[in-house]
């Protein structure tokens, strides 16, 4: 990994570790206040919903104008929101923080993944790049957690305090500042020129390719197996009496999971086409979720999580090298931009629709209702194939 990569995957760590330790932190407090499941479902949708309106318009603006400009807006936007949660730590203004940075870190992502994906050569190399590149929101997923949650039950007079929340707050407002200091000084690539003559095309369009029709199908299926994982971890917690740091250190181990498969991933997966590695991702995750609400304390629960982080780590860099080798280069940031507006349209309504059914069937009817749905979905993943891929440059 060269120079350049690594202060990308830090900017890319230290502003996903602000939504992340937020995406942990807001739901506590707003539970702690009084409010029930579906309010906090509300809540963590919000995360998603800025997303789901600015993906594509954000893909588009990186398709024209590279990698700092959209970074920059992006740090303005989360340090806002986060600031405003440290200085009225109320649940509207926490629901309007995790609109900031969800649209914030979706945003971004974007225009990274944009720019690493262009400057690879061949389709190890994307593998490769994009293997590193996702190990970014799995060590922000630890850090922001866990760190978030030992404020909470530390910096305070006591454990759950408003002045714990306050601090883990803050931590959030300071970590987007930290990303573009890494980012600042990344040279910017030359820009793609469409193809000469080509009718200008909608975005719509880029479905009528199979196989990433087919992507966009599995992406979603694997997304709402975060979203639950996500959703579920602190409301079974908080029933089970488990502290904030137990949590977070739950959800942190499936972070940490995540990224250790993704250290190894392109040696791993060098003979073997995506195809196939996403249809035993979704096999396992499947059994994984029809035992985890079986699991009886935090360490089982802890097990637990860091097998589906294993089996989830491996997914992203997978669907990321195929869809940079289905896609014209001048179109990239648009079809990232249509991948995070389906999985977060997913992410918006799924969370409203765990907080209903929570409170209808139980956490664990969500866990085997959600693995049922990806065991079902993969085969659609082993119909995925080698796409002849675009140029780049």
């Amino acid at each position: 990994m060269n120079t350049g990569l690594a202060r990308l995957i830090t900017s890319q760590v230290c502003l996903h570790a602000s939504m992340a330790g937020l995406r942990m932190a807001a739901p506590l407090l707003a539970l702690q206040q009084g409010y029930s499941a579906a309010a906090v479902g509300l809540l963590l949708s919000l995360f998603a919903l800025t997303q789901l309106f600015l993906a594509l318009p954000a893909g588009r603006f990186a398709d024209r104008h590279g990698l700092k400009r959209p970074m920059r807006w992006c740090v303005a936007a989360a340090v806002l929101g986060t600031v405003l949660a440290t200085a009225w730590p109320l649940f509207p203004v926490l629901c309007l923080a995790a609109l900031l940075t969800g649209g914030a870190t979706g945003a971004a992502t974007i225009a990274l993944q944009r720019h690493v994906g262009r400057a690879t050569h061949d389709t190890a190399q994307l593998r490769q790049v994009f293997s590193w590149l996702a190990i970014g929101p799995a060590v922000s997923n630890f850090i922001g957690p866990f760190a978030a949650g030992l404020l909470i039950d530390h910096a305070g007079a006591s454990a759950g305090s408003l002045t714990g929340f306050r601090a883990a707050f803050a931590l959030t407002a300071a970590l987007p500042l930290l990303a573009w200091l890494w980012v600042r000084r990344t040279p910017e690539l030359p820009a793609a020129a469409p193809i000469a003559g080509a009718a200008r095309q909608r975005t719509w369009d880029l479905l009528r390719e199979p196989t990433m029709r087919r992507l966009m199908l599995v992406n979603w299926l694997l997304a709402s197996c975060w979203d639950v994982h996500t959703f579920v971890v602190p409301l079974l917690g908080h029933e089970r009496g488990l502290s904030a740091s137990a949590i977070g250190g739950i959800l942190g181990a499936f972070a940490v999971a995540a990224a250790l498969i993704r250290l190894g991933l392109p040696r791993l997966t060098a003979r073997t086409h995506e195809g196939v590695v996403i249809t035993v991702a979704m096999a396992i995750t499947a059994v994984l979720f029809a035992l985890y609400p079986l699991m009886p304390s935090a360490p089982t629960m802890g097990l637990c999580s860091v097998l589906l982080g294993l089996a989830l780590g491996s997914v992203q860099p997978m669907i990321m090298s195929m869809l940079h080798q289905t896609t014209p280069a001048h179109r990239q940031g648009e079809a990232l931009g249509l991948r995070l507006m389906a999985i977060n349209a997913s992410s918006v309504f799924m969370p409203l629709l765990f907080g209903w059914a929570g409170a209808l069937v139980g956490v664990s009817g969500l866990f085997w209702a959600v693995g049922a749905m990806v065991g079902g979905g993969a085969r659609q993943a082993w119909a995925l194939r080698p796409a002849a891929p675009h140029g780049r440059h």
